[in-house]
């Protein structure tokens, strides 16, 4: 019975993710040409599309550590969902009536500002609903689904865009409200383990966690597995956002055929997904990601030697393969690591920042030795900062055995 009720809770937290992320990639695909109607600079375009990224550093573990410490007869995440996605939709309908440059960043923002504080509390509802054990399978059916929405924005660019460029924006924001709706019939989460953990520990009062707390609790191994997501967190975006340039410099590509480098990539993440979570089940979660790390560290590393474009998207193929290793799985370590279940959401916004500071500093600092060096060695440059991510999860798994010993000497 818990199984089913399982697989039901975690569809519904897919699907909330599902229609978030089919507006920020869809965000991602038409809002630079709006932009672009207004403003020339191609680096000022780009910036003002990292703003979302940049919000979300400071968002995402405010608003985790806040709702960890919310208590309504929805739980605690519901609340902040329930009256968030609907506006986000609202905002996200409206990017492309703005007439001027100025309405159409202040609507930006504002879309941004909502929709950054949507993604870690649904984020959240996996480790609240989901037992240990269970989390990989749980959030790789989640990543999934995130990652179908790729396909879905496409689909919306291609098939709608040119035609209907207003009404186009209509449609994940439609996907979206619909999600909200069955979220708010189907899903209450002060029945959620974790919500029924949080309230039995503050009857013993003690007093609810503030964001500070968190942080300055944060041991050793934590702070490890977090290093980790910040390197392989730079090395993944390096490898996605660097790639088009890439295949026309190193590679003598057009724009487009470079463009398409990283496709097969996304399937083979997909297809990968799935495995890479019963895996950690079997051999363990932190071997899981060190081996993951390995196999794109070794793919990108081979694909600097054999350099034609053939073998460069197979490579990624297995590279993107190793990297559901550590996305599926790393997530579901620092939960793990949680000291109580009270401060998930908090944990969930810690990971999402690291990840989008390694996403912000990973191709800069790449870009930075491609400058110095040539486009040729990029693909080397960026194994070589996946390796140092698996020289820290070594170390990380070296404490947990030293911290998993003792139990067994009893």
């Amino acid at each position: 019975m818990a199984e089913t009720h399982n697989r039901k809770i975690i569809f519904f937290i897919a699907l909330a993710l599902f229609a978030q992320e089919s507006t920020w990639n869809f965000y991602d695909n038409q809002v630079p040409a709006l932009l672009r109607e207004h403003i020339t600079s191609a680096a000022l375009v780009g910036m003002l599309m990292g703003m979302d990224n940049l919000l979300g550093i400071f968002i995402q573990p405010w608003i985790g550590n806040r709702s960890d410490n919310t208590r309504t007869r929805w739980g605690r995440r519901m609340p902040y969902l329930a009256v968030g996605m609907p506006i986000a939709a609202l905002l996200f309908v409206l990017l492309p009536w703005t007439t001027s440059v100025l309405t159409l960043i202040a609507v930006m923002f504002c879309y941004a500002l909502v929709a950054n504080t949507m993604r870690p509390l649904a984020e959240s509802l996996v480790p609240d609903f989901i037992s240990p054990e269970r989390r990989g399978r749980a959030n790789a059916t989640v990543k999934i689904a995130t990652s179908l929405t790729i396909i879905v924005a496409s689909l919306i660019s291609l098939l709608v865009v040119d035609d209907h460029p207003r009404a186009a924006f209509a449609i994940p924001a439609a996907i979206m409200l619909a999600a909200t709706g069955v979220l708010i019939v189907k899903v209450r989460d002060n029945r959620s383990r974790g919500y029924q953990e949080a309230l039995s520990l503050e009857e013993k009062d003690e007093p609810r966690t503030s964001l500070r707390q968190v942080v300055a609790g944060l041991d050793r191994r934590r702070l490890l597995l977090l290093l980790t997501v910040l390197l392989f967190g730079g090395a993944w975006f390096a490898s996605r956002s660097l790639m088009t340039p890439y295949g026309m410099e190193a590679l003598g590509l057009t724009r487009g055929e470079a463009g398409g480098l990283t496709l097969p990539s996304g399937v083979a993440y997909l297809l990968a997904a799935y495995p890479a979570a019963l895996l950690a089940e079997r051999i363990g979660r932190l071997r899981t990601i060190a081996l993951g790390m390995t196999v794109f560290a070794v793919a990108l590393a081979i694909g600097s030697v054999v350099q034609n474009p053939t073998a460069t998207v197979v490579l990624l193929c297995v590279g993107a393969a190793g990297a559901a290793g550590f996305s599926i799985n790393a997530a579901v370590a620092l939960w793990n690591l949680a000291p109580s279940s009270r401060v998930l959401g908090a944990y969930t916004g810690l990971y999402a920042v690291t990840w989008y500071l390694g996403g912000f500093g990973g191709p800069a600092l790449v870009g930075a030795i491609v400058d110095l060096t040539g486009w040729s060695g990029m693909l080397l440059d960026i194994a070589a900062l996946a390796a140092l991510a698996v020289l820290v999860i070594i170390r990380l798994a070296k404490m947990e055995t030293k911290v998993a010993d003792p139990a067994h000497h009893h």
